[in-house]
């Protein structure tokens, strides 16, 4: 899986990047969205951890936000 991090703006209820990120029409993208207008970089390693995770999720190898809870309380 190829992966970019980039920033971009909603206007008029879409999501707009700045121009300089090369996205070809109908590409799928994953929008992580905060309240902070900081700006983040990721390593090499983080991207992927990242992408793996990206990953997980898609093929349902998740756990519930209760055992999660529970796993953290130990």
């Amino acid at each position: 899986m190829s992966m970019q991090v980039f920033t971009a703006r909603v206007h008029g209820g879409a999501i707009v990047t700045d121009g300089t990120v090369p996205l070809a029409e109908g590409s799928r993208v994953t929008v992580i969205a905060g309240e902070t207008e900081a700006p983040f970089e990721l390593t090499a390693a983080q991207e992927a951890d990242l992408g793996e995770s990206i990953a997980e999720a898609d093929r349902g190898d998740v756990i519930s936000a209760a055992e999660l809870l529970r796993r953290l309380s130990r």
